[in-house]
């Protein structure tokens, strides 16, 4: 009854629903230690090349390569490992990295979520600035805090914990604007659903990542939203082991429509995987 009642509860809250159409599911590898544990992802405007980040301090870039439409291969571009002004790599208290977000300058913002904050780089091979951080973030757990990062068309930066608390308390929205922080709106917590990514697409709308880890693999959803928080609407949600465990998320257009990335984080374990997921949105 309980699972019933909150089936009918979601359907309530969330009227629209976009149709996606899976385009590629793709099975990234690479032979070197340090790959594997993306959680924040950036696409190029065509979709031709991408910034991913991983959650043990470091940046990758890669160009990949489609046939009609579907991925077939990616090549690496290298490994930027987070730096400070010295050349000295971030603490490992300071490197646990999960959202990524980049300006119309290339600037380049990722949020952490262990010393709850973002820095800012001029980019992948560039040092990271000091922590931005407010005190609003003091309070929230270890581990489980600034998870998913995205970057509206006026340049404010929009931050949220992967974690909210409580199984019944919003997701909050932190703004960074001007060179301040705010909260201007939370984001509805339906089911067990926590949120890993965030993006702002080419239609100016906030999607949101979310993953559920039922025991025996991952499902995952996206809703998006108007930048200030109205306009709930559900755009996908997987079934279980549908896909691993998705944590970065970039939409792109080309010349048909809108393009919905995705990453997955293999949490440096064999018996997990990188994918890196496409969907097409057509509406």
């Amino acid at each position: 009854m309980r699972q019933f009642l909150w089936v009918i509860t979601l359907l309530w809250a969330l009227p629209g629903h976009a149709e996606p159409q899976l385009i590629s599911s793709y099975v990234w590898t690479v032979d070197n230690p340090r790959f594997g544990g993306f959680s924040g992802l950036e696409m190029s405007g065509d979709g031709s090349s991408f910034i991913a980040v991983s959650d043990r301090g470091a940046f990758v870039d890669g160009t990949i390569t489609r046939e009609a439409g579907m991925i077939t291969a990616i090549t690496l571009g290298g490994f930027y490992p987070l730096y400070r002004g010295n050349r000295a790599p971030l603490r490992r208290a300071e490197n646990d990295s999960e959202g990524l977000a980049i300006a119309e300058d290339g600037t380049i913002y990722v949020s952490f979520e262990w010393t709850h904050g973002l820095r800012r780089f001029a980019g992948i091979d560039q040092p990271a600035s000091d922590l931005m951080t407010t005190p609003a973030f003091d309070a929230m757990q270890a581990n489980s805090s600034l998870e998913a990062l995205a970057i509206g068309p006026d340049g404010a930066l929009y931050t949220m914990p992967e974690r909210s608390g409580l199984a019944t308390r919003p997701f909050p929205v932190f703004r960074f604007k001007d060179g301040r922080w705010d909260q201007p709106f939370s984001i509805p917590r339906h089911g067990p659903y926590l949120i890993v990514g965030a993006d702002v697409g080419p239609d100016g709308l906030l999607y949101i990542l979310e993953r559920d880890f039922a025991g025996i693999g991952f499902r995952n959803r996206v809703r998006r939203f108007a930048l200030d928080g109205s306009g709930e609407e559900l755009i996908i949600e997987t079934g279980l082991r549908t896909h691993d465990n998705l944590e970065g998320i970039s939409i792109w257009e080309d010349e048909t429509g809108l393009v919905m990335t995705m990453i997955s984080d293999d949490n440096f374990k064999t018996f997990q995987q990188t994918e890196i997921v496409e969907y097409r949105l057509t509406d």
